[in-house]
């Protein structure tokens, strides 16, 4: 069964991804890029990150791929009104990517695998089409790894119904600590496997994140997700509600791991 994107692209869902940059999330990539590479983006999101690694490797190529017409909208629109003019755009599956074997020097995909139907096949096609001797890079979160303060129970039921979801709509929440055997299965033998963390604790995060996420559980489509799965709408808006008291805590701190892989191909 082909997955199904849990996250959908509601504002909610475009404001948490349009904060990500290439610094904090792709900050184990980052030594290996240089002027001239060629780079394909898998699951570009808004292009927030593209167009910062488009800068890096500035004057080559940046391919960027989403799989519906619809986010690779929002892409092509973040990059314009950045004056980016070293990206093209590419509508494709990750697990057939319509491109030449060889193409790229860099191949890499950010909070991708967790969502695809097969993440090895996934990345055995990345590999495909990064040339002999390039890298493949991925980094993905790990929801079993999230831990927060105070402990609201509020939160701890958003997380077993957010990873219930995300398995139903055949993906792997806790794809983080799979990478490493992901990659071997693909067929790499030469990987670097790391994993960094993100961080939620001043005023201005936790106001940040907790509105976020309250807004997304009854909002996106993780929210009509849950309500075809039978949970009522009052307990989502009690979920929610839990952000937000978790937000308004002084002494409030959210912290979750990414795992992390740089593969030769």
């Amino acid at each position: 069964m082909p997955a199904r994107y849990t996250h959908g692209h509601h504002e909610s869902v475009l404001r948490s991804h349009r904060w990500r940059t290439a610094e904090n999330s792709a900050a184990y990539l980052l030594p290996h890029l240089r002027p001239g590479m060629s780079l394909l983006d898998v699951g570009c999101g808004p292009g927030t990150i593209t167009a910062e690694l488009a800068a890096r490797v500035a004057p080559g190529q940046v391919t960027a791929v989403e799989i519906s017409p619809e986010a690779l909208e929002i892409a092509r629109a973040e990059l314009a009104g950045r004056g980016v003019a070293n990206v093209a755009f590419v509508l494709a599956d990750v697990h057939a990517l319509d491109l030449p074997a060889g193409a790229f020097d860099v191949v890499h995909a950010h909070q991708v695998l967790q969502h695809v139907a097969d993440p090895v096949r996934a990345l055995a096609e990345m590999r495909r089409v990064c040339r002999p001797g390039g890298l493949v890079a991925a980094r993905d979160c790990d929801y079993a790894t999230f831990t927060w303060f105070p402990e609201l129970p509020e939160l701890a039921e958003w997380l077993a119904l957010y990873r219930r979801i995300a398995r139903a709509n055949g993906g792997e929440p806790d794809a983080g600590r799979r990478l490493l055997s992901w990659a071997r299965a693909a067929g790499f033998t030469e990987i670097a496997a790391t994993a960094s963390t993100w961080c939620f604790a001043t005023p201005e995060d936790r106001a940040w994140w907790g509105g976020m996420l309250a807004d997304r559980i009854v909002a996106s489509d993780l929210a009509r997700a849950a309500v075809e799965d039978g949970v009522a709408e009052a307990d989502l808006h009690r979920l929610a509600a839990g952000w937000r008291a978790w937000a308004a805590a002084g002494d409030g701190r959210l912290a979750l791991l990414h795992g992390e892989i740089l593969c030769r191909a």
